[in-house]
């Protein structure tokens, strides 16, 4: 093998690192799943079935033969001819051969054979590269050729939906034509070409030799080995690029058919991996086994349909095709009707074609002259958002008749294109509402968009607008961010990337751009240029081949940079003409590169100059040439260098000196603006650089493309009272025109705001979100790539309000009244007025024949003004339908539709005919008002009352419900209890004495809600107590008037009301009020929408309003407190009162006994307007000063005022505690005490003295008295928390007594006083033993030897605490076996000798003089049978220890006697029984014997005698006494000595002492 070319190294490793791991392992078992799948599948289910080699080979010798006739347009020469025909016959023998080995499409490649046909001897490539610069290139560097079948190359093109197509056989050809030069031609001789062709094919026929048969083994081997390759590389391709979730690109469309006919359902879906795509029935899926020839689901080529043969009426349903894949499942929907024949009908309507039916013609299952009606509610609006934000645009979908399992067309448009779901936006469609939600909005999204609702050939649709403002900018006065980031041209060199300029500047102009980059699958972004550009288009350079890449771009200007645009569509840099050669074939996603080498070429052709070199753009920033590749260039690829020269000079300069140029084009940039340059190309391969090319014309660098001019006649027109029709005249001479930008500014204002913020076409736009009644002024500025025009001029100023049009059609003609010649018809207004008030109606009329109608007829010459008409001079006995349009000041609106047919003849009928021209006002969320006109026909009595009736609109007819029992005689009434937001439709009936007559039309329906924004009428009385009923709106028109009514009839002629309007506001004036004016007073808004209110003055109201215009006649100062006086910390005396509200000019007079006092030395006098407060101070208090004070006020015409009776106990008591706190005061001015002595029992049951001082120092003395003895404290106070406390602890009688403490220093002294006797003694003592009883623990249950102990621990006991036990619920009598006490803290009960009788309930009670605490406790069950079990146990053991044997006394420990000696003990024993005694000696048994006597006496008394001791008798002895109850040992030691012994060891330690001391 060769070594690669320099362009062709790095590519392979850099491939490998990019693609990602995870990415690879999917894209595997994906194919090795799609391998392992079934070629055909059931169900529904589709896939490619692998076609047959047979239909392969036909494909392959057609390809031959097409490869010849094109190669002979070319080839010069009939040998190349001869020889190529052979070349590909083994191309396509290849070809075939992938396809019967069972190759898939998407695997089939091929391998350049030019290379492997050559039996010539190698030769060395020319390099174009010095030594140098060879060993300086990176070694293993592959070039990229991008190729395939049935393989999607995502990111080659601008959008992901575009396929690139290739067959594997084109692929050999192509490598053939661009690097065969292996086979070798004769020299061209000057006889016959066709002769000459003739010889060399059969030589090459008769050539053909096992060698040659060898060498074509070898090459099936090679492209064996190349598909696997291929197919390996798969593994690694771009992840962003090569999963995708399935997207319908043709959606399947509902047909209606009849019966017997046949239809088939086609769609188109891409993705990869290759969706599945399953077909469905009502949601089940379609089994082509189970009827058989019934359904045939056939794919070929990326087309999926599904046929219904033979169709009858069950097959009308809802079909569904599913795609799915890995990443996902999308599915379609489309309806089948089919019709069913019901009576005759004429064929040739229906075989005529769409054209020939009506615009409401669709089909049902009903019949197949049904009609579908659509209505929208809860329709979207004018919509206004932000960038980033999330919005819905919404409306429920009314459809009706309603056929189950019939489902309509739901589709999306945005200036007319439709708009599919993306990351963007989605789409909804819940059965009953459609929903676009755009999840992250840009000002890409702004636009017209329309919903499209289709049911069979039926369709109905609404559009509304979408604003798009821009996001807040991070920096203060940046531009706004750019939009439509898009690719102009892409190649392996470069991809020129435009957009659109923002509207808004930030208020500087936008200096230029910066263009971003960002390798898709990756997070990184780079910066293509260093300098700003202001041409909106940009050649990116530096990419790398193959690779795909989103692009933004941010706005500049001085303050800073702006926001970055919406991130463009992916775009890869190929080569357009790569991308042309591949096409035709279903392909699947990939973006990777397949790695072709080639042998060492035999001969080089050195290629010709390019042709047809032309300069394609030119823009101060850079120059962009084109050209066409050269016609002789050999068979293997060419390089591009590109030169330059400046005008006027032969010096060129080559541009690209570091890599060649792999396109027909490319981008010069560094160009030094207002030169003049000329270009040439030239090629170059293997075998050396070809000649260059023409140069091209002379180019000035500079914008060829000129800022488009501005405008001009910008003329602004009424639309709505919202928005305003902005038309302007286009810009003379544009180029490339992207659109115009419109501002709007509020007169006087001086501040611009967007209109719209994608740039619109055309010279008409709709300026939304405007201030109704403000005056508006508009400019216009027309935008392309070079930039921005100047504004237009200034429109002419306009004020925001509705445009008027003429009303639209009346409704609902009923006949109310018929004579023998003449008729009475009433009608319904107009839903819509056409923005001005309607003037009148005009009826037209016509004889209906037979059932021929004929010609129209005028009834009225002059309008009607009301909402009913008497049409004279009619035949009797003639049916008639009749016609009604309404006029306006705009004209005469559309007719209504044609009434029922009505016979003219006498109505002889005794009940009254129809009430007419109902209407509801005053809608609320609860109420309404339902009006009406009396029926023309009263019948043959006077009409005596209505009934009122109600249901909700969806209601059946049997749901109709009466409102009044009784008849009412208004021709009003207001409706209450309505369901917020539900919608109800009303009829009217009149009665006389014959009865009930018929209903009338119905009103409605109406929805009960308050419409945002509801005023209601105010009711007001002014300062000269005159009553007024006012109402203001906010959604007048300029021809809405106000119309005042009492008890909704107008009082446009009463002489007790005046009624004053300006603006939006109205006034209706009582000028004396009375009871003649009772009644409800209502105000309409005309030409609004159903704006009213009203308001009822009943006795009551009218009472209450009577005494607030009194008031307001004759006006007070409101007072909010009255005066009163006051005690401050001094002793003075504060007199104050409190008014609701003093102006600036208010005045105060102070008098007193009915003389006005003033300020001075005695009085001073204060006034707070702002708060109301008015005050007088006093030092002192004294006998004079007893009297009447008061306190005159006035307030402009408003008076008040407000008096203090200070005489007689009430003043006296005052004087007292106004010395009281005089002297208060002087005593705080040394120590004192803040709090009082007083007592507090502790948790411990302590009492604890306490007070609360104040003003002390460190000099400061405390003493405790008790009784006036000074009490003697341990601790001295440091008045750190300023208590001062003294313990008592064990409180009892003795102490009680007068407790006194004193505070003094040189200030001065205070003291405190306690008295704890008698009653406050009495209720210490109760404090002390409450304290104690809630001290006490739970009663416990304790077992003695005399019997059962319930007992209670409480902190200590006093005397005071009354102890009582109860058993079960009665009081215990104390007697010698039950009995109770106090031990120490221990209060106990006793119960000795227990039995089942004292089982039960105790309770000890503690009484502490004013409250009983209980504490209780269960002596039964198993409680008493332990504690019994227990007393017996004890009781045993007390009687055990009682009885049982034992010493008392008399034996000593140690007996020390002199041998020889008598020993005689004694000692006393005692038990019951008597015990039996033994001796023991050294803990062995001791007998009784001569020399030592033992003996018991009476039982009770045990004699120890040793006649005469000896040293034996030394030892340890013991006694030990037995009975049945116990035994018990008693020890002593007898020591025996000798005299002389011890004299001798006496007179021994002396002399051994005397030894020591020498």
């Amino acid at each position: 093998m060769m070594s690669l070319p320099f362009y062709q190294k790095f590519h392979q490793q850099y491939d490998h690192s990019y693609r990602n791991r995870d990415l690879r392992t999917i894209t595997s078992q994906y194919h090795e799943q799609e391998k392992k799948s079934s070629a055909i599948y059931t169900h529904g289910s589709t896939a490619y079935s692998s076609r047959s080699s047979a239909a392969h080979r036909q494909e392959s010798q057609a390809f031959s033969q097409g490869l010849v006739a094109s190669y002979q347009q070319e080839a010069s020469g009939a040998a190349k001819s001869t020889l190529l025909s052979a070349v590909s016959q083994k191309a396509a023998s290849a070809y075939d051969y992938g396809y019967s080995h069972g190759l898939t499409d998407s695997s089939l490649m091929l391998e350049d054979y030019s290379s492997k046909f050559s039996p010539q001897t190698k030769r060395a490539k020319k390099s174009l590269l010095s030594g140098e610069e060879k060993e300086n290139l990176p070694s293993d560097y592959m070039v990229p050729i991008f190729s395939g079948r049935q393989v999607h190359v995502s990111g080659i093109t601008d959008t992901e939906e575009e396929r690139i197509k290739e067959a594997a056989a084109y692929i050999a050809q192509r490598n053939l034509l661009a690097r065969e030069e292996g086979i070798t031609t004769s020299k061209q001789s000057t006889v016959s070409k066709q002769s000459t062709s003739t010889l060399h094919q059969e030589e090459a026929f008769e050539k053909k030799s096992r060698k040659v048969a060898v060498r074509e083994k070898a090459e099936r081997l090679s492209l064996r080995k190349t598909l696997e390759e291929t197919e390996a590389f798969h593994r690694k391709l771009n992840e962003d690029h090569l999963l995708h979730a399935p997207e319908f690109v043709i959606k399947p469309r509902s047909h209606t058919v009849w019966e017997k006919e046949n239809v088939k359902l086609h769609c188109s879906v891409s993705g990869w991996p290759e969706p599945r795509v399953t077909w469905y029935k009502n949601q089940v899926p379609i089994n082509v086994h189970a009827n058989p020839g019934k359904y045939i689901i056939e794919s070929r080529y990326g087309m999926h349909t599904l046929e219904i043969n033979t169709c009858d009426f069950e097959d009308t349903a809802q079909y569904r095709a599913s795609a799915m894949n890995v990443k996902g499942e999308l599915s379609a929907y489309a309806s089948v009707v089919v019709k069913r024949y019901k009576g005759e009908f004429d064929e040739t309507r229906f075989h005529a074609g769409a054209s020939t039916m009506p615009l409401s013609f669709a089909v049902t299952p009903y019949g197949y002259a049904s009609k579908f009606e659509i209505h929208f509610d809860e329709k979207f609006d004018v919509s206004f958002g932000r960038e980033g934000e999330t919005i819905s645009l919404g409306c429920r979908v009314v459809i009706t008749p309603e056929i189950k399992h019939f489902q309509p067309e739901i589709q999306w448009y945005r200036n007319g294109a439709p708009v599919s779901s993306s990351k963007w936006v989605q789409t909804h469609w819940s059965g009953d509402r459609a929903t676009l939600t755009f999840s992250h909005l840009n000002k890409e999204d702004e636009g017209l968009y329309t919903i499209r609702v289709r049911m069979g050939e039926y369709y109905e649709q609404y559009s509304a607008y979408v604003f798009v403002r821009d996001a807040d900018a991070e920096i203060e006065g940046a531009p706004a961010s750019p939009l439509d980031v898009v690719s102009l041209d892409a190649n392996k060199d470069y991809i020129i990337i435009s957009w659109k300029q923002p509207a808004m500047d930030g208020g500087s102009p936008i200096l230029g751009y910066f263009i971003d980059k960002c390798e898709v699958g990756t997070d990184s972004w780079s910066q293509c240029n260093d300098t700003p550009v202001k041409f909106a288009r940009f050649p990116v350079t530096g990419l790398i081949e193959g690779r795909s890449y989103i692009f933004r771009v941010r706005a500049v200007n001085k303050t800073g940079i702006g926001l970055p645009s919406r991130v463009s569509e992916p775009v890869a840099a190929l080569d357009p003409a790569e991308k042309a050669r591949l096409k035709s074939r279903p392909s699947a996603p990939w973006t990777g590169q397949i790695i072709v080498t080639e042998e060492e070429p035999t001969e080089g052709i050195i290629p010709g100059p390019p042709t047809d070199l032309s300069v394609t753009e030119a823009t101060r920033s850079y120059v962009v040439l084109s050209w066409k590749p050269p016609g002789q260039r050999g068979h293997e690829g060419i390089l591009y260098f590109v030169e330059k020269s400046e005008a006027g000079t032969e010096n060129w300069q080559r541009v690209n000196t570091e890599l060649p140029v792999k396109s027909p084009r490319f981008a010069l940039f560094d160009l030094a603006e207002g030169k003049s340059y000329r270009f040439r190309v030239r090629c170059s391969n293997s075998a050396g650089v070809g000649e260059p090319s023409e140069a091209t014309e002379v180019t000035v660098v500079g914008d060829k493309l000129d800022i488009p001019k501005a405008p001009g006649k910008i003329i602004p027109s009424r639309n709505t009272d919202t928005s305003v029709i902005v038309t302007w005249e286009e810009s003379k001479d544009a180029k490339e025109l992207v659109g115009y930008y419109i501002e709007s500014s509020i007169v006087g204002s001086g501040k611009w705001e967007p209109c719209n913020n994608n740039p619109v076409k055309g010279s008409r736009f709709t300026c939304h979100g405007l201030a109704t009644g403000q005056n508006y002024i508009f400019r216009v500025r027309a935008v392309n790539a070079a930039g921005l025009s100047e504004y237009s001029e200034d429109s002419e100023a306009i004020e925001i309000k509705a445009a008027i049009a003429a009303p639209s059609p009346p409704y609902d003609i009923t006949c109310l009244e018929s004579c023998r010649d003449s008729m009475v018809l009433g009608w319904k207004q107009p839903d819509k007025s056409g923005g001005a008030e309607i003037t009148g109606y005009y009826v037209n009329y016509r004889e209906v024949i037979d059932g021929v109608p004929g010609r129209w007829r005028e009834a009225n010459i002059k309008a009607v003004s009301e909402e009913a008409y008497k049409i004279s001079d009619l035949k009797e006995n003639t049916v008639y339908q009749f016609q009604v349009a309404a006029m306006n000041i705009a004209g005469l609106g559309m007719p209504s539709a044609v009434s029922e047919c009505f016979k003219c003849e006498e109505w002889t009928i005794a009940v009254p005919g129809p009430p007419h021209s109902l209407k509801y006002s005053e809608v609320r969320k609860t109420s309404l008002v339902l009006q009406w006109k009396p029926p023309i026909h009263s019948g043959r009595t006077p009409v005596t009352g209505y009934f009122v009736d109600m249901k909700e609109a969806k209601a059946k007819d049997d749901q109709w419900h009466g409102l009044n029992e009784a008849a009412i005689k208004n021709k009003y009434l207001k409706v209450q209890g309505l369901k917020e937001s539900t919608s109800y439709v009303f009829r009217v009936r009149a009665i006389n004495q014959a009865g009930v007559g018929k209903p009338s039309d119905l009103a409605g329906p109406v929805v009960a809600e308050t419409h945002p924004g509801t005023k209601e009428v105010v009711v007001s009385v002014d300062d000269d107590g005159v009553i007024s009923l006012n109402f203001e709106c906010d959604q007048m028109t300029p021809n809405s008037e106000f119309i005042w009514s009492k008890d909704y009839v107008s009082t446009e002629d009463s002489s007790r009301l005046e009624v004053e309007s300006k603006g939006n506001k109205t006034k209706l004036t009582f000028k004396d009020l009375g009871i003649e004016d009772l009644g409800i007073y209502s105000c309409d808004v005309t030409d609004t929408d159903g704006i009213a209110s009203s308001y009822m003055i009943d006795e009551e109201e009218l009472k209450r309003l009577l005494v607030l215009s009194q008031e307001h006649k004759f006006p007070t100062v409101p007072v909010k407190s009255e005066l009163a006086v006051e005690i401050l910390e001094k002793g003075q005396v504060r007199f104050w009162m409190q008014a609701e509200k003093l102006s600036g000019n208010s005045k105060v007079n102070y008098i007193f006994n009915d003389k006005e006092i003033f300020e001075g030395p005695k009085y001073k006098m204060h006034i707070d307007r702002n708060s109301g407060i008015i005050e007088m101070f006093m030092e002192k208090l004294q006998d004079e000063d007893e009297g009447t004070y008061t306190f005159q006020l006035q307030d402009g015409r408003a008076t008040g005022h407000s008096t203090l009776v200070l005489i007689g106990d009430v003043y006296k008591k005052l004087q007292k505690e106004a010395e009281f706190q005089r002297q208060e005061w002087i005593r705080k001015q040394g120590p004192h005490f803040a709090e009082y002595l007083s007592w507090e029992v502790t948790g411990e049951c302590n009492v604890l003295l306490k007070c609360k001082v104040a003003n002390i120092k460190k000099e400061t003395l405390i003493v405790w008295y008790k009784d006036e003895r000074e009490i003697s404290v341990d601790e001295k106070h440091d008045f750190k928390d300023g208590i001062c406390t003294l313990l008592i602890t064990e409180f009892s009688k003795k102490d009680a007594g007068i407790y006194e403490v004193i505070l003094k220093d040189d200030r001065g002294k205070d003291k405190s006083r306690l008295k704890l006797v008698d009653e406050a003694f009495k209720e210490l003592m109760s404090e002390v033993c409450k304290k104690i009883a809630l001290s006490a623990t739970d009663l416990k249950i304790q077992s003695t030897a005399e019997g059962i102990r319930l007992y209670s621990f409480v902190t200590y006991y006093l005397d005071d605490l009354k102890v009582n036990w109860s058993h079960n619920e009665t009081a215990i009598k104390y007697t010698d076996r039950v009995k109770t006490g106090v031990t120490g803290e221990q209060i106990w009960l006793q119960i000795n000798e227990p039995t089942p009788n004292d089982k039960g309930k105790y309770v000890m009670e503690l009484f502490d003089g004013k409250t009983g605490h209980l504490k209780t406790v269960d002596l039964s069950e198993q409680a008493y049978d332990e504690a019994f079990a227990e007393f017996q146990r004890l009781k045993q053991a007390a009687i055990a220890e009682k009885n049982r044997a034992r010493v008392l006394g008399g034996l000593p420990d140690v007996v020390t006697i002199q041998e020889g000696k008598a020993l005689n003990l004694t000692c006393t024993v005692w038990g019951d029984p008597t015990p039996e005694i033994s001796w023991l000696k050294n803990e062995k048994s001791l007998a009784s014997d001569d020399h030592c006597n033992l003996r018991l006496e009476a039982g009770k008394t045990a004699y120890f005698t040793i006649t005469g001791v000896t040293t034996s008798d030394s030892g340890k002895y013991g006694l030990v006494v037995k009975n049945k109850y116990g035994s018990e040992t008693s020890d002593f030691t007898i020591s025996v000595f000798i005299p002389e012994e011890e004299a001798r060891l006496a007179s021994a330690k002396p002399q051994k002492g005397n030894k020591q001391s020498k």
